[in-house]
């Protein structure tokens, strides 16, 4: 329980909670802070009276005493912001009696029966706990998401609740003990019943500018004649005096915004006081010369207000600090400020603030407009002019990162199609000029001009232009990006025709037992050997120790065992395993399913780009297409999931400049004679030729009469890419030993069709 002390001016008590006083019959009370329209008068107080005070009851064990206001309050008692206070009766003492357990047990139950009156309902029962459930008012919209937040108070005497669907925003709290309605009214339905106030320069006390404003001005280039035609005003309050920017509606005062010349802003009600009481968070902000900030628990709701500041456990006057507060101005309109210059304009400016205005307006532009408090909460046809009228929109927004944040956010709300952005200039080597008045006051207004008019287009995702990708160009061209032609396969008669280059998409395919699988280790090795690729490996077919078998043999060039497959090849030494496993563990990564479930395409590929960001790999192999879970809609084809799974792979690929090998099985083969199967064989779907950047099948000479046993026939059927290949042949000699793949002595590339190349000279030449 927090109550309040009288302490002396220039002079910090330290206290701890525990021994702050009773609230019971305390005549020990701060005197009245009065806050008027402009002003806070600190008045001796009068013994303590129950009668006329009010007690709200916060989610924190603190209770706040505000004397009563004069007429009724403009925000309802029966709900406040953020902490779900209430006016209901507790049946609870003034005095802070405990309750009886059957009595707080009879007021939960009751609380639950309300709650679930409202369609809330909860397993767990538990006060001083958040709770997320399905909101009842939105059903949690097409994913059924739990957004509604749920919060009971420590003693069981409130619930609030609010949903987070910007669709929805429900919000309101419920109490376990009323006569009639116990739940609040939602603060949507309070900002409906406002009215937007009318104000006027006379009610606000405006006045011209003197001259040490003018000067003030005249230092940042801009002149009275911009300062008179803008209506920028002052106001006067005690020995300040503030800079009052006036918006406009086509002549008529719509609100009004303060600032001092050292940048700090308040609007309308702002007064001096001595002493602030901060007991939760909210959204009135408190700010004072020493930079402090801090958050009011909610706007209070009477003209009375005891306060003090409880840090640390001691009580600090902030009348040594000279605070004022600030007040968001909830019934005034908020619209652009500089509204009436873009009426009828066909280009607009946007700037983030009003001395960038002004600042435009002395570069020649006065179609420009400031955007209120950062990004408006909403833009309407009244704010910005529509489509058909306001055809280019110029953003010129700060340079740091809230600036770029605030463009990006008009660009969407306005349509980034005709949005144009400004870059400004560099101050110096390393930092860029922020603002428009900041280029005013050092560049001067025609730089401030040629600024604007080199705009750029606003960037839309997915759209481009060969400009944007100039400097790659210029990289390729000169062969500074790296493997511009591709990565060379380690043998001279498969580099004529296929080299591996990073993003693109490779399709192997092969009847059963033609060597797939091993070739394509067998090209991993080569690779690593040669560039220091690094490789995840999806391959669903081995088992994980059959496979470091494969890759070791194929490293170390020796059988992995003594065994007949050897012949009398001496096997793989402790040694060599030794330093193999820290191969293996360096170069390859496996994607396993470690239950019986199949793995998916994008539960792959996630794991692909885990290991892409974590550990560097440059290749991905995923073998088979058959082993992966195929589960579709009903109404989706074949043809069109596989089409859907290519463009995934191939995006990926892309993304990342990863290389992928996909290995998939052709159909079974009717009166099959022993020739090498066509791309257009692959079971499932054409778009495995269609979409691949290549595609490559093994195949493996069964027949002794038509050719050496170990002869594998590398079949390069298709090459997007002319720069890293073309259609043919190679054969390669296989070694099954050791599992490696190598070249035939005097054995060249076999082009399959004359756009594949003639040869000369022993080398296949391309034409």
């Amino acid at each position: 329980m927090l109550a309040f002390s009288r302490f002396q001016n220039n002079h910090i008590q330290h206290i701890r909670r525990s021994r702050l006083p009773s609230l019971s019959g305390s005549n020990n009370i701060l005197g009245r802070l009065q806050m008027g329209s402009n002003k806070a008068l600190l008045k001796p107080t009068t013994p303590f009276s129950p009668n006329s005070f009010h007690t709200y009851t916060l989610k924190r064990p603190f209770q706040v005493l505000c004397a009563k206001a004069n007429g009724v309050p403009k925000i309802h008692p029966s709900f406040l912001k953020t902490n779900g206070f209430s006016n209901v009766p507790d049946p609870v003492s003034v005095l802070g009696t405990p309750l009886s357990s059957e009595i707080r047990a009879l007021q939960l139950e009751n609380l639950r029966r309300k709650l679930m009156e409202l369609g809330i309902e909860l397993d767990n029962f538990a006060p001083g706990q958040y709770s997320h459930l399905v909101c009842p008012a939105c059903r949690g919209g097409d994913s059924g998401e739990k957004s509604l937040s749920l919060f009971i108070s420590v003693d069981g005497s409130t619930a609030t609740w609010v949903c987070h669907r910007a669709k929805c925003g429900w919000k309101s709290g419920a109490t376990p003990y009323s006569g009639g309605n116990s739940v609040y009214r939602s603060p949507v339905q309070l900002n409906k019943a406002k009215q937007i106030r009318e104000i006027t320069e006379e009610e606000l006390e405006l006045e011209p500018l003197c001259n040490e404003l003018v000067g003030y001005f005249k230092e940042r280039l801009i002149s009275a004649e911009t300062l008179q035609r803008n209506h920028v005003m002052q106001k006067c309050s005690r020995d300040q005096i503030a800079i009052a920017f006036t918006y406009r509606r086509n002549g008529k005062l719509v609100s009004c915004k303060y600032r001092d010349i050292n940048k700090r802003f308040w609007q309308t009600h702002w007064f001096n006081c001595q002493f602030l009481s901060i007991l939760g968070y909210g959204r009135c902000l408190v700010g004072c010369h020493q930079s402090l900030m801090i958050y009011f628990p909610f706007i209070p709701p009477v003209s009375y207000l005891y306060v003090a500041l409880i840090f640390k456990g001691c009580f600090i006057p902030f009348y040594s600090l000279n605070c004022f507060v600030l007040f968001q101005e909830k019934d005034t309109e908020k619209i652009f400020y500089g509204l009436d210059d873009i009426t009828g304009a066909d280009d607009i400016i946007i700037v983030e603030g009003e001395m960038d205005k002004l600042a435009m307006e002395e570069a020649g532009f006065r179609n420009c407009v400031s955007v209120p408090d950062g990004a408006p909460p909403s833009v309407s046809p009244k704010e910005v002019p529509p489509e058909d009228k306001a055809s280019r929109i110029i953003l010129a927004t700060d340079g740091d990162l809230p600036g770029q944040a605030l463009a990006e956010e008009l660009a969407r709300r306005l349509g980034r199609e005709r949005c144009w952005r400004v870059r400004w200039p560099k101050r110096n080597k390393n930092d860029h000029f922020k603002d428009a008045n900041d280029v005013l006051m050092y560049l001067g207004p025609a730089a401030l001009r040629e600024v604007i008019e080199n705009a750029e287009l606003y960037p839309i995702r997915g759209l481009f232009n060969f400009q944007d990708y100039f400097e790659e160009i210029d990289a390729y061209y000169h062969k500074t990006i790296g493997y511009e032609f591709g990565v060379s396969t380690g043998w001279k008669a498969l580099d004529e025709l296929y080299n591996v280059m990073p993003g693109e998409l490779t399709i192997v395919t092969g009847v059963p037992n033609s060597g797939k699988s091993e070739w394509i280790d067998a090209l991993l090795c080569n690779l690593n050997r040669s560039v220091g690729w690094k490789f995840v490996l999806c391959s669903m077919e081995n088992k994980v120790r059959d496979h470091a078998r494969k890759l070791l043999e194929k490293r170390f060039k020796k059988p992995f065992f003594h065994a007949r497959y050897g012949e009398s090849i001496e096997r793989l030494s402790v040694e060599e395993l030794e330093l193999g496993k820290q191969w293996l563990s360096e170069t390859f990564y496996l994607i396993r399913c470690e239950d019986d479930a199949l793995p998916h395409i994008k539960w792959v590929l996630n794991l692909a780009r885990a290991a892409v960001l974590r550990h560097g790999v440059r290749g991905l192999v995923i073998d088979p297409y058959n082993e992966l879970d195929h589960q579709r809609p009903p109404s989706m084809t074949e043809t069109e999931y596989v089409s859907q799974m290519l463009t995934l792979v191939k995006r990926f690929a892309q993304h990342h400049s990863c290389h992928v090998w996909f290995v998939a099985h052709p159909r079974q083969l009717h009166h099959w004679v022993g020739q090498p199967p066509n791309l257009y064989d692959i079971s499932g779907s054409a778009h495995f030729i269609n979409k691949c950047d290549n595609g490559i099948v093994i195949h493996r000479n069964r027949d002794p009469d038509a050719g050496p046993i170990d002869q594998v026939q590398v079949c390069v059927r298709k090459v997007r890419n002319k720069v890293a290949g073309t259609i043919g042949d190679a054969f390669l000699s296989y070694s099954r030993v050791t599992g490696e793949f190598m070249d035939i002595e005097g054995s060249l590339p076999s082009p399959t069709d004359k756009s594949a190349g003639s040869y000369k000279n022993g080398r296949a030449s391309r034409r």
